[in-house]
Formats: C-alpha cells, sequence, structure tokens
C-alpha cells in the first residue's frame, strides 16, 4: 500500500505550479508514495487592497501553513523562498532547497524590446516591491512608480489594461505560469539586484519528520542551498524584510562563494553596494561579514529611517 503525502500550498496558480513541480518530483523518486495537495488560504491571500509594506505581518504568505505542519495535519509546505522569513518556528526547518530558476526581474511593457532606458520620459511602472521601486528610481529617477499586487497573471492583465507604460515581475513566476510571451527585456542584476531567495522553492517540514525529510533529499540542490543561506544570513543581520528596499544575490563558483548585496532609500536617491568572496561552507558568514560591510558604509541610517516611515519587519514580496 502506497504512503500518502501532503503537500501543503497556498491558492494560486504559481503557488500550485511550485506544489505541482514537488509532487510531480517526489512521485518520481519514490514508486511507494502518492502526493495530495491541499490547498491553505493565508493572510496575504485574503488582504489584496493594501500595500504589503503597510500590512506588517513578519509571515504574511506563511503562518497559516507553518500551523498546519507544527499540528501535523501536512507533512510539508512549499514556499516561494523570498516569502519565507529567516526566523522559522523552532519545530520546523527548511528542509530541502530546490534548484534556482534564473534570478532576473523583467520588464513587460506593451512592445517587445523596451528596456529601462528605453521608457519614455516620465513613465509609469507598476510593481508591489519596494526593493524594485529603490533600484529603478536610482536608475530611473524622473519614472513615476505606482503599486500593483495580486498573482502574476492577474498583474499582468490588469497592467495591459492600464494606462500605465510597463510593470516589473520575476523571471521566475512569468517563465513558469508559460507567460514568457508578455516579457519586453530582461533586467540585469547589475541594474536590479533580487530579492534573497528569488528563484528558489523552499520546502519547510517538521524536524521530527525524518521520512518525509529523507525522501526530500533527492529534490534539494547544495549549491543553491548554500547561496540561499548567505543571502538570508545577511537579510537576518540586516533585521530587513524583503519589503525593505534589500536585493541579494549569492552565487557558488569554483572559487568560493560570492555574494553581491544592496541596501537602499525608499525613493532611490541613496544606495549602498558590495560584493565579496567567501568560504562556500561557510555561507552564513559570508552573509552576515557582507551585512556588516553595509551597516557601517551607511546602510544602518538609511533602515532606521525607513523603519520610522515603514511598518515592516520581514514581510515577503510578491
Amino acid at each position: 500500500m502506497k504512503q500518502k503525502i501532503i503537500i501543503g500550498s497556498r491558492g494560486s496558480e504559481l503557488a500550485l505550479w511550485q506544489a505541482n513541480f514537488v509532487k510531480k518530483e517526489l512521485e518520481k523518486s519514490d514508486k511507494n508514495i502518492f502526493v495530495e495537495i491541499k490547498i491553505i488560504k493565508t493572510k496575504g491571500d485574503k488582504i489584496l487592497d493594501v500595500a504589503l509594506s503597510k500590512i506588517g505581518d513578519k509571515s504574511l504568505f506563511t503562518k497559516e501553513l507553518e500551523t498546519h505542519l507544527i499540528e501535523r495535519k501536512i507533512d510539508l509546505a512549499v514556499h516561494s523562498l523570498k516569502d519565507l522569513q529567516t526566523q522559522l518556528p523552532r519545530e520546523l526547518k527548511l528542509g530541502a532547497v530546490s534548484k534556482r530558476h534564473p534570478v532576473e526581474d523583467v520588464l513587460i511593457a506593451k512592445k517587445k524590446g523596451i528596456t529601462l532606458e528605453k521608457l519614455r520620459e516620465n513613465a509609469v511602472v507598476a510593481t508591489g516591491s519596494l526593493r524594485r521601486r529603490c533600484q529603478l528610481l536610482h536608475i530611473r529617477p524622473d519614472v513615476k512608480v505606482v503599486e500593483l499586487r495580486g498573482n502574476v497573471p492577474s498583474r499582468i492583465q490588469k497592467f495591459l489594461k492600464s494606462e500605465w507604460d510597463a510593470v516589473i515581475l520575476a523571471r521566475a513566476g512569468v517563465e513558469r505560469l508559460n507567460l514568457k510571451k508578455y516579457i519586453s527585456s530582461y533586467i540585469g542584476i547589475n541594474d536590479i539586484l533580487p530579492a534573497v531567495g528569488q528563484g528558489a522553492l523552499g520546502i519547510e517540514t517538521h524536524t521530527e519528520n525524518n521520512f518525509i525529510n529523507e525522501i526530500l533529499k533527492n529534490l534539494h540542490d547544495e549549491n543553491t542551498f548554500r547561496a540561499i543561506l548567505a543571502e538570508r544570513s545577511l537579510l537576518r543581520t540586516l533585521e530587513g524584510g524583503c519589503q525593505v528596499p534589500i536585493g541579494a544575490f549569492a552565487e557558488i563558483k569554483p572559487s568560493g562563494l560570492y555574494l553581491d548585496a544592496m541596501v537602499g532609500s525608499l525613493n532611490g536617491s541613496l544606495t549602498f553596494r558590495k560584493k565579496v568572496r567567501g568560504s562556500k561552507e561557510q555561507p552564513e558568514k559570508v552573509g552576515k561579514q557582507l551585512a556588516n560591510d553595509l551597516l557601517k558604509a551607511g546602510a544602518k541610517k538609511i533602515l532606521d529611517e525607513i523603519y520610522k516611515t515603514v511598518r515592516v519587519n520581514q514581510l515577503p514580496e510578491s
């Protein structure tokens, strides 16, 4: 008799794509299991008319999933890793991290080939992310940024019906949902650094569920995991969240772990960006080191000012 495994997932198209991806990989790796997906609505799914930066919840898209995990009503929860807060409940852990999709953001405009540089003067660009807003305004201070929330398909459809010039989204979500035809251009990480964990799936489990933690080894990508540990350590040290203008990207190479990160003001007028190379055997140490370098360079003053004006602490971005 096959053993049943229950995956907890949000109900958006992207969340279900992610859950089904994990389901297929698990069933492929072990013929003695079958996987069921349980849809769980989170606070972030219910509040759609308020900017994320104004809600002020540490686990906006994860808390209900984690409650089900702790109560053993589900066996694992699949998250976009950038949604997962850096401090997990003591009963839970990051059981596996998938191989990372390309991390860039993309520009969706109404004409192919439009780039950030080619946007008209005083163009209107939509995004729900303060990270994107900050870096965009740093490059193009003339641009007007408008708030946009919702799942990936609905944001694209809202944009197409609007008078806006463009919208910025994560490449991973757009491509996973086969919406690549809408991409006008790819935004290099030299221009806009991604969110911590962007492009990777985080599979959260109960620490005592040995069976699940063992079979998840087939989905785990160690290089992505180490890169993610560095990014999350940086974010945790900065005491920032994904709705604060913080971007980071870590990469494992033969010569070590390379981490690139930035902290910026809300209006993009001031940004601090630094890079470091360290040991891939000590990713969290690398993240902490770069975070402290940024704080010493002046990022602490920026973050202190932001916390005065934005009620936010480790909010995920969509």
